[in-house]
């Protein structure tokens, strides 16, 4: 279980049985956290984008939803990125 482990951690049982727990514990809490820090880097990526055009981010998905524009956050950052032409006429049809 501990292979690839260094020094203790790869030779004595108990020890190495110790960093291998701590490992799931950090894994478990780790895969609901990515979910979160994802989110958060969309959402800083939208306001970045959308301040651009004189919006701010929290009037921009008011205006989505008052539309009724069904785009997630994670496809609105990629918009952002890799089509801005696309994201700013977005944007403009909102104002």
């Amino acid at each position: 279980m501990a292979k690839g482990y260094w020094g203790a951690r790869s030779r004595q049982y108990r020890t190495a049985k110790e960093a291998v727990e701590r490992g799931w514990l950090y894994a478990y809490r780790d895969r609901r956290r990515k979910k979160r820090d994802f989110r958060r880097l969309w959402i800083t990526r939208i306001n970045a984008a959308v301040r651009q055009y004189d919006m701010s981010y929290s009037v921009f998905i008011h205006k989505l939803q008052e539309n009724n524009i069904k785009l997630n956050r994670k496809q609105l950052s990629e918009m952002a990125i890799r089509e801005p032409q696309s994201f700013k006429k977005l944007v403009e049809s909102l104002k």
